[in-house]
């Protein structure tokens, strides 16, 4: 991953990191949402603009790719650089938690 992709996505939004994680198998916007209601409890809730600003720039950035079309609804999945974004920033998130139990995380 390089320095510009690291800056741009390392840290993620909330809504970034939802949306990565649930594209590790081939949805459509809306599945998306729908996914992210459900695993946050309707916390986290994802508008349409907030879901298709940023697959757009996912995909201008290879985060994810067009997988196919269907039903005419544009289906996405990540790209092996959106796998290593979203990695990292779960390893980011679990040394946070970590660190906040009092543990120490050796790099």
């Amino acid at each position: 991953m390089d320095d510009k992709i690291r800056r741009i996505y390392v840290p993620m939004t909330e809504s970034g990191f939802y949306i990565l994680f649930c594209l590790q198998t081939p949805q459509h916007g809306y599945g998306v949402s729908r996914q992210v209601k459900e695993l946050t409890g309707g916390a986290v809730v994802i508008g349409a603009g907030t879901m298709y600003g940023t697959l757009s720039k996912m995909e201008a950035d290879g985060l994810i790719c067009f997988y196919r079309e269907e039903e005419k609804r544009k289906l996405y999945q990540l790209t092996e650089l959106g796998r290593e974004v979203l990695a990292a920033e779960i390893g980011r998130i679990e040394r946070l938690y970590k660190n906040s139990k009092g543990e120490r995380c050796d790099a």
